[in-house]
């Protein structure tokens, strides 16, 4: 059997497997690259915590979180977190 710590372990690299496939595979080619490439650095490093707001955002359609990182679109408060702070922080090297 299985200690129950270790099962919470392998959920939690489950979530994270997913939320980097589901970063890579967001619809839209530009957004697939900005986000895999994001996920592929920094999910591994998220808290439970940070992995639950990094999977809300996913819900977030791409043209929405295209114009935050772009500057064309103030984030909205329910979004503005050390997530989406790194996300945008982010794209701005990676250029």
């Amino acid at each position: 059997m299985l200690h129950p710590f270790a099962t919470m372990v392998e959920t939690t690299e489950h979530k994270r497997k997913q939320l980097i496939f589901r970063s890579w595979h967001r619809g839209t080619r530009e957004m697939d690259m900005i986000m895999g490439r994001f996920a592929d650095q920094f999910v591994p490093e998220f808290s439970d915590n940070g992995l639950e707001i990094y999977e809300d955002l996913l819900q977030v359609p791409d043209p929405d979180i295209y114009d935050w990182i772009c500057g064309r679109a103030d984030v909205p408060a329910n979004y503005d977190n050390n997530i989406v702070k790194k996300l945008i922080e982010h794209k701005t090297h990676v250029r």
